[in-house]
C-alpha cells in the first residue's frame, strides 16, 4: 500500500482536476451530451466521500446525485430496472450514481433479499441492458472501490464513534464484516458476467481516500472526449439610478435572529474568563513558588 498522500499536494491538484470536471460540464450542456457514472464498492471504501468531490464545483441542475432507498412493495413488483430507467440523464445532463442496479449483485444477494432466479437473471440482463444504453448514446462509466478489510474495519469503528457520521452506519453495514469473503465472491462473479467492452468495470484502490480521489476523477476526465469551451465573457451593468423605490420598515417582516452575534459575544466572555483563569493560575503557582522558596530558606536549611 502506498503512504498516504500529502495533504498540501492532495488539495492543490484536487482544485485543478475540479476545474476540469467544470469544464467538462460545459461541454455536456452545449454538445448535450449524457452521462452517468456508478459509484459501487465495499461499505465504508469512499464512495460518497468521491462523489462529494466530483459533485464540488458543479451545477446542480446539470448533474445530480442518485441514491435511492430501499425498493418500496410496488417496486418489488415491477422489472427490476425500471425503477433507475426515470433517473437516467436526458440531453446535456450528468448523473452520478450512488450505489445502483448492482444492489442486486451485491448486498440483494448476499443478505438473501432476492432469489436465486431474480439474481441470476439480473446477471443475464445487466450486459443487455448495458449495451441499450450505451447504443443509444449514453456515456457509462462503472467504479468499483476497493478497500481491505483492516481498513473497513477502522472506518466502521470511525463512524461509530463520531455522532456526526453516525448515520452512515446500518446493521448490513456492520454485518459485512463477518460476510467478507461472501461478499468477495459476490464481486469477482459480477466482474465475470458485467464487465464488458461497451461499459468496463474500473477498479479504484482506496485504502487511501486521498490517492482514490484524485485517481477517479482524473480517470472519469480521460473517459470523456470533452473539450475545453470559450465561453464568452459575462459584463455586469452598471446600476441605473433610483427609481425612488423605499423599502417597507424591517419591522413590517420577520427577520431571522441573529444567533451569530450572540456566539461572538460568547466567545469574548469565553475568551475573558480564560484570561481570568490563566491569571490565577499563574498566580497561585507563584505563590506556590514563594512559600517554597521560603521554606527553603528557613530555619534548619544548609
Amino acid at each position: 500500500m502506498a503512504a498516504r498522500m500529502a495533504k498540501k499536494l492532495y488539495e492543490s491538484e484536487l482544485m485543478v482536476l475540479q476545474a476540469k470536471l467544470v469544464d467538462m460540464q460545459a461541454w455536456v450542456q452545449k454538445t448535450g451530451a449524457r452521462i452517468v457514472v456508478i459509484f459501487e464498492g465495499r461499505d465504508a471504501a469512499g464512495k460518497g466521500s468521491t462523489i462529494k468531490r466530483v459533485n464540488e464545483y458543479l451545477n446542480p441542475r446539470v448533474t445530480r446525485v442518485v441514491a435511492l432507498g430501499t425498493p418500496s412493495d410496488r417496486d418489488k413488483t415491477r422489472w427490476y430496472f425500471q425503477r433507475y430507467v426515470p433517473h437516467l440523464p436526458a440531453a446535456g445532463e450528468i448523473v452520478l450514481m450512488d450505489r445502483s442496479w448492482y444492489n442486486r449483485a451485491g448486498v440483494e444477494h448476499v443478505m438473501g433479499y432476492c432469489t436465486s432466479t431474480e439474481y441470476h437473471r439480473f446477471l443475464h440482463q445487466t450486459p443487455i441492458f448495458e449495451r441499450m444504453l450505451v447504443e443509444d448514446g449514453i456515456i457509462l462509466l462503472k467504479y468499483w472501490f476497493s478497500v481491505s478489510d483492516v481498513e473497513q474495519e477502522k472506518r466502521f469503528k470511525d463512524r461509530a464513534e463520531d455522532p456526526m457520521r453516525h448515520w452512515k452506519l446500518s446493521p448490513n453495514d456492520v454485518l459485512a464484516i463477518t460476510k467478507w469473503e461472501d461478499y468477495s465472491r459476490a464481486k469477482d462473479t459480477m466482474f465475470v458476467h458485467t464487465d464488458i467492452p461497451e461499459a468496463k468495470w474500473w477498479e479504484v484502490d482506496n485504502e487511501d481516500k486521498r490517492r482514490g480521489r484524485i485517481n477517479t476523477i482524473a480517470h472519469l476526465l480521460s473517459q470523456i472526449p470533452y473539450e475545453v469551451l470559450e465561453r464568452e465573457p459575462i459584463e455586469v451593468p452598471e446600476r441605473p439610478p433610483s427609481g425612488g423605490y423605499e423599502r417597507p420598515p424591517r419591522d413590517m417582516t420577520s427577520t431571522v435572529p441573529d444567533f451569530a452575534k450572540e456566539v461572538e459575544k460568547r466567545h469574548k466572555q469565553e475568551r475573558i474568563e480564560s484570561k481570568k483563569s490563566k491569571k490565577d493560575r499563574e498566580a497561585d503557582a507563584a505563590e506556590i513558588a514563594e512559600k517554597e522558596e521560603k521554606s527553603d530558606n528557613g530555619p534548619g536549611s544548609a
